[in-house]
């Protein structure tokens, strides 16, 4: 299983959709939607979004360290 990290390429804001849809195989820009669309209910996506962008490595760094 690969480790999620944030790409350094195809990078919105912080990369945490461009990783996310690298690991599970679709699009960058789906991603995106999904996540945008998911902010219409409730709950803490937002925060999410913050503590991955906080979490998951760069991939530049995590390349380096051998993650």
């Amino acid at each position: 299983m690969a480790a999620i990290v944030r790409p350094s390429d195809d990078r919105m804001i912080g990369g945490v959709c461009a990783g996310l849809a690298r690991r599970f195989g679709t699009t960058p820009n789906t991603m995106r939607v999904i996540f945008l669309a998911s902010c219409l209910l409730p709950g803490p996506q937002f925060l999410l979004y913050i503590a991955l962008w906080a979490l998951l490595p760069d991939e530049r760094k995590a390349h380096r360290t051998g993650w």
